[in-house]
């Protein structure tokens, strides 16, 4: 039960007297005076209505513009009109006596200028005359209740506008006069609550006989129930004398200890309206407690049931009744006067609560006028403001949390930044993080308040929050709590969130826990885990080499992570490029041969770079080697890996290296698969190794002759006696006709040592060969002399003399000539036949056709080699005899001008003829030759 008497008192509402429209500010107007005689009052759909004792019914709009009809001869006695419907219904009395009738008027049509009324029937229950109590209609026009005072209760069921869609019954009888009636829709269930002076029942419509419950056994008088809207959950209200009762359809709800004798009792948008007397001038009276002296003082409170505070309270003299519309409370006094009662808007309500410090209230006010977020932080940020200003930090804070999301975090910080307050800072901080509302800088600050305080508990709480709840960013954690120490928490949070660069750095470089860290990368996916050893793997290789290298080789073959972090399809394993990571193993070169060595192993398509690094530690290891056993086989492992063929590519290189560490059997073999071979001889000849030049020279002298030439030079530049690999070069250079006889004589005349014996022999064999080729040439010209003066005489004879064709036989078919034959000047006969059948040319004979088109041939080739100038350079060149090559394209005619004509047309002229002859000629000598 909750005393009146401890609430509060406000002016939520502004009261005016309704004046007439007279002047248009309504200044200096006269009050509004009501009709008199008025009886009933009820409002709705834009208009108040009032009942008078003399039949008539009176509205007023909004423009004060009255206006009525008779609708009973005597008197009204009930008015209800519905809010969602232009339906008024009434009960009066057209006759004497005790009978009363109901009508339904339409206020939308008109009957004569009047409202039409759509039905009229007695309000009688059964045969016994009674006086009407109380009237209610339900706002879907199927149900209609009417009390009596005898205590029945009469139902009008269907459509209650008209007769043949409607039935009535009686619902209740009792003892006691009924003084209240209400129904009450909830979804499809609708109910009657009743009450009269000793009792409440609830009836239940919606299901057949109509069920009832008696809720109470204590009534209430007239005037005095109402029901509440949805925000007190569509509660039945009965006002008693010393409190006031709130029902549901099946049992008893909250009561307040408001005392006084009440007289009306309304509900107005969350508000409970009670009309009392003043308890200072009026006694407490009977049954109709609406009958009051004219000179009694009444009250008017309106209370807020659900913030427990008087919004209103004033004194009037003798109430008819209290209206709402318009969105404004109309009280009607017995003298005539309207009253009006205007709620102040919210803001001006929550800041009269503001200068009386009244929050909490100003709080709930808010919240049940469904402020908007913004408007109830801003009471919150007042409220916080008041109590850090009383002193009271733990309140305040309380409500600086509640205006998370809406007031600037920066602007409660500043407040509780001393530190004595940082566990309310703390406070406020945890909460912007469990409303995921915190940036790096609150998180950073919030770590920083928590190891001020020492609260590891706290601490471990906050960074230990479940996954799917991760109200802070992780990264700025994980610094913050480096930097104070707590590593094991920057650990746990850097795992947890995989954090991976963070997790390695702080093990490694504050933890030193290096063997902890070379496991969690073989835990990390295969991209993570190539990554991070490219950037830690220096700092692991120094302190854990053995298992960094090992790391290393599976990361490179076969990497699959140890806490199967690829997922369950990964079923191939991944490998990196292991070139990459020779740099991890600088000043560790033990671990590097043996990770290369392993490569090489099990990837024979290992990275050009590993072969390499593999190529310089072992020359390395060889030249830095003492002991001539463990050398010789270093000797053998570097040359072995020198002839895999890997160093095709990266010849140059493979070649400095070896050089740079004096390693003489890669040099030469590098050298011979370069075919370098004047380096090969070269090399030799530093070495003063004149057995090995000269077998450099047999080897290879015939892919490249100026081998013979060089170590000709070489020998010929040496003082000491080299006579015996002289003359074995000199043996070979006549052989294969290297060099010119002068140009010997010229090389070796350098050489101080070298006497004419030494190449007595070589000159004598060159000039007895020169003699031997000249007689030679001399028997060849004097040959060719012959043959060209016979052919000359040949072609004399064939100008002067005729030409007699004296051969026997075919020379195709070898048969007897029989006429008609065919003759050559070539002295080749055919017979016509055979001529036709094996000729391929009219002019030519078939015999010599082919040997002449070799001939011809031969010329065309010359005529179209005689341009190649490159051609002949190149030879001359590369030839060992460069005056044979000059004498072969002189020969060719390229250093003449050649006419070639192969028809002859009618009409020869002498020019003509003579070069027919020279072809002639021509092809003749190619034939005897």
């Amino acid at each position: 039960m909750a005393a009146y008497l401890q609430w509060r008192r406000f002016v939520f509402f502004d009261r005016e007297t309704v004046r007439e429209p007279s002047a248009p500010d309504g200044a200096g107007a006269k009050p509004f005076a009501l009709p008199p005689g008025i009886a009933v009052c009820d409002s709705g759909r834009g208009s108040l209505v009032f009942g008078d004792m003399e039949g008539q019914i009176w509205f007023l709009p909004r423009s004060l513009q009255l206006s009525n009809f008779q609708a009973y001869k005597l008197r009204v006695t009930h008015l209800y009109q519905l809010k969602q419907h232009s339906i008024l219904v009434s009960i009066g009395e057209d006759e004497e006596g005790i009978n009363p009738l109901v009508k339904v008027w339409n206020l939308e049509k008109r009957d004569g200028g009047n409202p039409l009324c759509t039905r009229i029937f007695p309000a009688i229950p059964g045969n016994k005359p009674t006086v009407v109590s109380c009237l209610t209609v339900h706002e879907n026009l199927n149900f209609m209740a009417i009390g009596f005072a005898d205590g029945s209760v009469v139902l009008t069921k269907g459509d209650i506008t008209r007769d043949r869609h409607s039935k009535t019954q009686i619902l209740h009888e009792g003892s006691y006069p009924v003084t209240g009636l209400a129904f009450r829709q909830s979804g499809k269930t609708t109910h009657l609550f009743v009450v009269t002076t000793e009792n409440i029942q609830s009836y239940m419509l919606s299901v057949k006989d109509y069920p009832h419950l008696e809720l109470d056994t204590h009534g209430c008088g007239l005037r005095c129930s109402s029901l509440s809207d949805p925000s007190q959950d569509l509660q039945f209200i009965v006002a008693g004398n010393e409190c006031v009762y709130l029902y549901q359809p099946d049992e008893r709800g909250p009561c307040f200890a408001f005392e006084g004798q009440k007289l009306i009792v309304h509900w107005y948008r969350g508000y409970l309206i009670i009309v009392s007397k003043d308890r200072k001038t009026s006694p407490k009276s009977e049954f109709a407690g609406n009958e009051a002296q004219n000179s009694d003082k009444q009250v008017l409170n309106i209370y807020d049931l659900c913030n427990k505070f008087i919004a209103y309270s004033s004194i009037f003299d003798d109430i008819v009744d209290v209206l709402a519309e318009w969105g404004s409370l109309y009280v009607l006094t017995r003298d005539g006067k309207i009253h009006v009662l205007q709620e102040k808007d919210t803001q001006t309500k929550l800041e009269m609560l503001f200068r009386k410090n009244l929050f909490e209230m100003a709080i709930n006010l808010a919240k049940s006028h469904h402020l908007d977020s913004d408007g109830l932080s801003e009471i919150f940020r007042q409220y916080g403001d008041h109590l850090y200003n009383k002193g009271n930090h733990d309140g305040a804070i309380q409500q600086y949390i509640r205006t998370i999301g809406k007031l600037e975090p920066s602007y409660v910080i500043r407040k509780f930044l001393d530190a004595q307050r940082i566990h309310n800072l703390t406070a406020y901080l945890q909460m912007l993080h469990l409303q995921s509302l915190a940036n790096a800088d609150h998180t950073t600050l919030l770590l920083n308040c928590y190891t001020k305080l020492k609260d590891s508990s706290k601490l471990e709480e906050f960074i230990k929050t479940s996954e799917s709840e991760v109200h802070f960013d992780v990264e700025t954690a994980i610094k913050v709590l480096r930097q104070a120490g707590y590593y094991s928490h920057a650990v746990y949070l850097a795992e947890k969130h995989e954090h991976h660069e963070w997790y390695l750095k702080i093990q490694l470089e504050d933890i030193k826990n290096y063997q902890e860290a070379l496991h969690y990368i073989g835990k990390l996916p295969f991209e993570q885990a190539e990554s991070n050893m490219k950037r830690y793997g220096k700092i692991l290789m120094h302190h854990v080499p053995n298992e960094t290298t090992e790391l290393l080789k599976i990361l490179c073959t076969d990497y699959r992570p140890s806490g199967g972090n690829e997922g369950p399809g990964m079923l191939e394993g991944k490998k990196a490029n292991s070139e990459e990571f020779i740099p991890v193993f600088a000043n560790n070169s033990r671990e590097l041969k043996a990770f290369l060595e392993h490569m090489t192993e099990v990837q024979a398509d290992s990275p050009q770079g590993v072969y390499d690094t593999l190529l310089e530690l072992r020359l390395q290891n060889w030249a830095h080697e003492q002991d001539e056993q463990i050398k010789e086989k270093l000797h053998n492992e570097a040359l072995t890996l020198l002839k895999s063929g890997r160093f095709k590519t990266v010849f140059d290189k493979a070649l400095v290296l070896c050089q740079m560490h004096n390693f003489k059997d890669g040099v030469l073999y590098l050298y011979e698969q370069g075919k370098l071979f004047q380096q090969i001889m070269h090399y030799h000849m530093q070495n003063e190794q004149y057995k090995k030049v000269i077998e450099v020279c047999e080897l290879y002298g015939d892919q490249e002759a100026c081998l013979w030439e060089q170590a000709l030079g070489y020998f010929a530049r040496k003082e000491e006696n080299c006579k015996e690999y002289i003359a074995a070069v000199l043996k070979h250079i006549e052989n294969k006709n290297l060099m010119p006889p002068l140009l010997v004589v010229q090389t070796l005349a350098h050489n101080s040592t070298a006497t004419l014996s030494v190449i007595k022999d070589y000159l004598v064999n060159k000039l007895q060969k020169q003699s031997r080729q000249i007689e030679q040439d001399e028997q060849r010209i004097q040959k060719y002399r012959e043959e060209t003066t016979r052919i000359r005489l040949e072609i004399e004879e064939l100008k002067a003399s005729p030409k007699i064709f004296q051969k026997t036989k075919c020379s195709i078919c070898t048969s007897a000539l029989e006429l008609p034959s065919v003759h050559f000047l070539c002295g080749h006969s055919f017979h016509q036949h055979c001529f036709e059948s094996y000729s391929e040319s009219d002019s030519e004979c078939p015999t010599c056709m082919p040997e002449n088109r070799k001939v011809m041939d031969m010329i065309r080739a010359q005529e179209q080699k005689r341009d190649l100038h490159d051609q002949f350079q190149h030879q001359l060149k590369c030839s060992n005899d460069g005056f044979s090559v000059v004498a072969d394209y002189f020969g060719r005619g390229v250093f003449n001008k050649l006419t070639l004509i192969t028809d002859l047309p009618s009409g020869k002229s002498a020019t003509t003829i003579e070069a027919g002859l020279q072809r002639e000629l021509l092809i003749h000598t190619k034939r005897s030759t």
